[in-house]
């Protein structure tokens, strides 16, 4: 799951449209199977540019927030499929890509990066968005 989720976004995952049909959905078997899907393609290209790397050259820091990103990705997706049983999936995603907002504040935050005043728009408008096409009138 580590590599699964930006991955599968990146690519357009299109479990969106995949989930919002099939409520009754729980985790199991596709989703390993996706997953398999997604490191298979990804070691091929690690092959394909020559980037592996040697796992004894990863520090034990770095393990450790790979954990805890593979952690947070199973509850990602443990809160996103049972908010698509909830809810409509026109509905549900878009409040998923508000993570696209808490990157950008927990980079301002937590690694000093700093955003002139068109990318502070640019999040706000993303975060306004979300929530005006999430809105139920």
């Amino acid at each position: 799951m580590v590599l699964g989720h930006p991955v599968g976004r990146i690519c357009g995952d299109d479990g969106d449209l995949r989930q919002g049909r099939d409520r009754e959905h729980q985790l199991g078997l596709r989703d390993v199977g996706r997953t398999v899907v997604i490191v298979v393609t990804l070691a091929l290209i690690l092959t394909a540019t020559s980037r592996w790397e040697n796992p004894a050259s990863i520090t034990p820091r770095t393990w450790l927030f790979l954990t805890l990103s593979g952690l947070a990705t199973g509850a990602s997706w443990i809160c996103y499929f049972r908010a698509l049983k909830l809810g409509d999936a026109a509905r549900v995603a878009p409040i998923d890509k508000l993570s696209v907002v808490l990157v950008a504040v927990f980079a301002v935050v937590f690694l000093g990066e700093r955003l002139s005043l068109p990318n502070w728009l640019g999040v706000c408008l993303i975060a306004a968005g979300a929530v005006l096409v999430a809105w139920k009138a």
